[in-house]
Parts: C-alpha cells; structure tokens; sequence
C-alpha cells in the first residue's frame, strides 16, 4: 500500500475573480507536513500551482492512472468554486474568469469520473475553496457536491458548508481552515483520541471547531457514504512529547477563550512536572487562545464600524445597511455575532434594535408575546440582490457594495410586467451643496427633506411596458403606443409628455389593486440619493462606464460644454438610449437614475427652493412648467 498525494493551488485568476494569494501557500505548507517521514509519510507528493483547467484535468488523470487499488490518495485544492447558469460546479483555474466559460474551469462532475474509474480504494479530497458556498446542496433541490462527488470509499472534506464561505486570513499566509489541518497535523492536536494517528474524521472534528471559533460563518462539513472513510488514517501524531501533553491539558482546560485561577494554578504544576519553559508555554498558550483573540478582534472591529454608521444613520441608512452587511461578510460573523457585538452600544441617536433588524433582514429579532399581539405583521415581498459601486474623484471604482431590495411585480400581459422597488422611508438634504460644481441657483438653497415609505420603478418605463399600457382602456387622453425615437422593447420610452405619462399612471392603476403616480421631485431626490451625498450617488463624479450621457466635449447654444465632471474621465457619446438596466444600481436598487432619459415628476417648476416644502408634498402643482429630473 502506497500514499501519494496531490496538491493543487490557484492564486491567479483571469478577469473579473480576485487573487488568492494564500492558495499556493496553502499547497506549500500541506507539502511539508505529508513528506515530513515522522507526519504524513507519503511516499510522493506532487504539486501543481496556477495551473489552466486543461493541465489541471490532464495532470488529475493521469495522476490517478499510475495508483494501484491498495493506495491511499489524497487530492487537495485551495482556490475558487463557481457554478455556471445550470448550477453545475467547477474549481476555478488560472484561466477562469468571473463569467464562466465552462471550457476554462475543471467540472466536479469531471472529477468524480476520474475518481470512480480509477483504481484505489481509499480516496480523500479536501476542498478549501473561498467562496465555497458554491460547493453545498441547497434548500431548493438544486445539484450539490455531496450530489456530485459521493461514493464508496471517498471522503470529503470542504472548508465551509452549503450556505457560507471560505475566508482567508488576513494575519496568515495560510487560508483560516488550511490553518487548522497543519496544525492538527503537525502539533498532534487533531489526534483526538490519543493513539498516535490522525484520522480523516479526527482532522475534520479538530479543524471545525477552530474554525468555528475564528470565524463563525464557517461551518466546515464532511461528506461521505453512511458509516465509510471515518477511520481512514492519515498521518502519524507526535507522541508522549510534554509540548504536546501540556497543549491538550490547555485545549481540555480553556472555557470560551478564558483560563481561570482554577485552570492556571494546575497548568502551573503541569508546566513544573513537565519541566517547560515559561517562554515555551507562553507560545502554546497564544496558539491555543488565537482563535478566541481573533474572533474578539473581529468583534470590535464590527462594533466599530457599527458605531460610526449609527452615528449618522437618519442621512445615510441606506447607504450604511449595504456596509454593514459587506462588513459583516467580510469579517465572518454570524447573525448572532452582529447582535453580540451590539450589545454594549448605548447613548446613540437611533434605535439600535431597529437598526439591527433592518440589517439582519431575514433574521428579525424574536419578538415578546405582547408584541406579537399588538403589532400587525408587515407584507412580506420578494427580495433581489444587486450590486453597486463607488468610484473616486477620478471615476475609478474603489468599492463594490452588495445591496438587496424588496421587489413588487405588476403583470401588464403578454409577458410583459413592471417591477416596482421599495424605498425605505428616511431624511435626507436635497439640492446641491454650496459651491458644488456644475450647481445652478434653481437647486439652492439645500434643505432637509422627510420622506415615507414609498416604491418607484425598478426601471424607467420601457417600450415594451408603454406600449401594453397604451393598449389599456382610455381615462381621459388617447395614447401613441410607439412614440419613441430609438427604437427597443427594453429601452426607455421616450418623447411622451407630461399629460401622458399622467395617463399611463391612471390607466396602470385602473387596472391594478395598487394606485400608481409619477413621483414627487422630493422623492425622486431621495430615491436616486439613495443614502449619499455627493453630486452622483456614485460618488463625487460619474463616467460613461457607469451611466449613459454624453462623455466628450459638445457645443449647445454657442456655448461649449466639457464632457468630464470635476476630475473625472471623458467618454463616449452613445447618442441614442439603450436598453434598461445596462449599468450598477445605486444603494437603493433602482437603474439609470443618471442619464439615458428625462424623467418626469409630478410638481411644477420653482426657479429655487425657498419655501420648499420639508416633506415628500407635491410643490407647484398648477405651474404650467414641470419638473424633469435625471
């Protein structure tokens, strides 16, 4: 019987997937531990770093090809998982980008045949894939990798679970869980019953639990047939080593991150009877207690952030939602994490209950008896997730921001519908700032503005939604079904008047439940604000790669007009409209708030806002001139 290993790392990808730097090093240091003859004792162990996915298959196959049925093999991969538009699920190789051509990454499908075909009996796969969620069945029946890679005499194990994700460690060239399986490894301490090996199963106990510690998103998982592979052995464990006794006296000693006087007198006799050094203890103690240390820290680093959001939270709720939850992403917290680390927040000008459950939407805080009774349940409606960017003051894209919204659909038949978005209710200050560029005196002065609860279009009105709706009964004005200059079902509709967009609210809610207007000028502020207040909501300038507008310098009224905001980039000039929804979002989830067409609002025009009104209200309704915002 042999063991032979082989470890793939990928750190570089094509366009569009991020780096994993700790990939390779992760190959590196499980490299170590299996050649180490008094560790892993494998007798070859092969390396394959950045590989494309045809090496990647080619290696894998004939890897497999030269082992011989009493053979144990391991097959180890840190790197991306991703799924294509069928769900099927692929590791990601050097030459994988973010839109999935399936020719460019390695099928688990493809690496199940070659497992079950080939000849050894005893077949370990570890899987410390980031964004590892990819890897797991879901709620919804869809294939999973327990689906995908299970079979007689193969175990496999994965660095989270179906619904969470891998992490790198940000104090670690090592990722968290390839952390834990070298430690378990090389220390001894995933010999959990004491005999001298490390099982597959003994590895998986010992690297769960301290990654659940470090980073409590990650729920690593073992997949097997019912009752196989447990016993399988791995490595050798150091033995009857006081290094190793005293760790295990400290494991067995240690209750949530804290060793009490109790705990520390008999450490102390431990350590005198083992004849350690203070210095050599000191060290395995701060092994023993950084998963805890390193889950406090992210805590705090939690609670800070979640600080500075609620201190300003009425002006930029929604903007500041969206960070929390990238925060809490990126840390590995837990619903319950984010709650914990609220806990000591007082003294704030919100109430931070509330705020939590706008941010833990799908898992609101449980509610007493009393309040169950007494307050109605809200409607509930399907969310969407989105993505939104900020960009600096040269246009470039500094961040990317996760988002989600509740979405309300409007049937008009023949397979059209309009979907309409829900704006959360807040303040905000509308209007240009003093001396902001481009500002003109129609937009001063900036004022506080209050606004409820309310949904607009996901979408401006496009062709296709205009043309069902002009086909309605008639309220008051007929209706040109196909007035548009630039032709397309999904692009915007555009040279209707105000008194007609009037009338495809009113036929709309004739033939709805639900009563549709044309905006207030307050709310369309608020909505494209969405949370910011810089001059775009995508921050203080925008570029034609984020909204449809004309990018190069033009002439109007023998005036010559630059084509760049502040310091931003010049750009194209499309001049037509395209199709809805070809750019990012902003906070709230709405598209094209910037550019591609004018939108009409229901107030008339004021030549400034003195005497605006502090709320949503409709300013200057019988103003012959209306607003047209975007």
């Amino acid at each position: 019987m042999g063991k032979f290993a082989l470890l793939i790392g990928v750190s570089d990808y094509a366009e569009g997937l991020p780096a994993l730097p700790a990939a390779t090093q992760d190959v590196a240091a499980m490299q170590l531990i299996l050649q180490d003859r008094s560790l892993g004792a494998f007798d070859d162990v092969l390396v394959l770093t950045n590989p494309t996915s045809q090496t990647m298959a080619e290696v894998i196959d004939e890897w497999l090809l030269q082992r011989q049925a009493e053979d144990l093999v391991l097959l180890f991969f840190s790197g991306h998982g991703i799924k294509d538009d069928r769900r099927d699920l692929y590791f990601a190789a050097r030459n994988t980008r973010k839109q999935l051509v399936q020719s460019t990454a390695f099928e688990a499908s493809k690496l199940d045949r070659f497992l079950r075909y080939s000849l050894p009996k005893q077949q370990v796969v570890i899987l410390d894939c980031c964004y590892s969620g990819a890897f797991g069945a879901k709620d919804d029946g869809e294939m999973g990798l327990k689906e995908q890679l299970t079979a007689e005499g193969r175990v496999v194990l994965t660095a989270t679970s179906a619904v969470d994700c891998a992490f790198e460690d940000k104090e670690s060239e090592l990722s968290v869980y390839t952390r834990y399986l070298v430690e378990g490894i090389e220390k001894g301490t995933a010999d959990l019953n004491g005999d001298g090996f490390v099982t597959v199963d003994e590895l998986h106990k010992f690297a769960s639990a301290k990654v659940k510690e470090t980073s409590p998103a990650m729920s690593p998982d073992i997949i097997t047939l019912q009752g196989q592979g447990y016993d399988i052995r791995l490595t050798t464990a150091p033995q009857d080593k006081p290094e190793l006794r005293y760790r295990k006296e400290v494991e067995n000693l240690i209750r949530k991150g804290v060793i009490s006087k109790a705990a520390r007198r008999l450490l102390n006799l431990i350590q005198r009877d083992y004849k350690l050094s203070d210095e050599v203890v000191a060290e395995i103690e701060a092994e023993v207690l950084r998963p805890h240390r390193e889950y406090q820290r992210k805590l705090t680093d939690y609670q800070d952030v979640l600080t500075d959001c609620l201190e300003d939270w009425p002006h930029w709720a929604p903007y500041n939602t969206a960070i929390l939850k990238r925060c809490q992403k990126h840390l590995g917290l837990k619903d319950e994490d984010v709650r914990l680390a609220a806990t000591d927040l007082e003294d704030l000008p919100c109430d931070v209950k509330l705020v939590l459950n706008l941010i833990l939407a799908d898992q609101p805080a449980p509610k007493s008896k009393m309040q169950e009774n007494s307050v109605p349940t809200k409607k509930q409606y399907p969310t969407f997730s989105f993505e939104t960017v900020r960009v600096n003051e040269q246009g470039k894209v500094i961040e990317t921001i996760p988002g989600e919204a509740a979405c309300l659909t409007e049937d008009l038949g023949n397979g059209v519908t309009l979907e309409m978005v829900r704006i959360p209710g807040g303040k905000f200050l509308m209007g240009a700032a003093e001396g902001e560029e481009g500002a003109s005196s129609d937009e001063y002065p900036q004022h506080e503005v209050t606004v409820p609860e309310f949904w607009l279009g996901k979408y401006a009105v496009t062709q296709a939604q205009w043309k069902a709706v002009a086909g309605l009964s008639k309220v008051e004005r007929d209706l040109n079904p196909d007035p548009s200059n630039f032709k397309g079902a999904q692009r915007p509709v555009e040279r209707v008047s105000w008194e007609e967009a009037i009338e495809f609210c009113k036929r709309l809610s004739q033939r709805s439940q639900n009563t549709y207007t044309l905006p207030s000028e307050a709310q369309w502020e608020y909505a494209c604000r969405a949370g910011t207040r810089t001059p775009f909501h995508f921050g203080p300038t925008m570029t034609t790669a984020l909204a449809n507008y004309c990018g190069t310098d033009f002439e109007y009224g023998g005036t010559t007009y630059s084509g760049n905001y502040g310091k931003g980039p010049k750009g194209e000039y499309r001049r037509e409209t395209i199709n809805v929804g070809s750019f990012k979002p902003n906070a709230f989830g709405l598209y094209d708030m910037h550019g591609n067409v004018l939108e009409w609002c229901l107030d008339g025009w004021n030549d400034s806002y003195k005497s605006a009104p502090t709320d949503d209200t409709i300013w200057g309704e019988r103003n012959e001139t209306k607003v047209l915002r975007g």
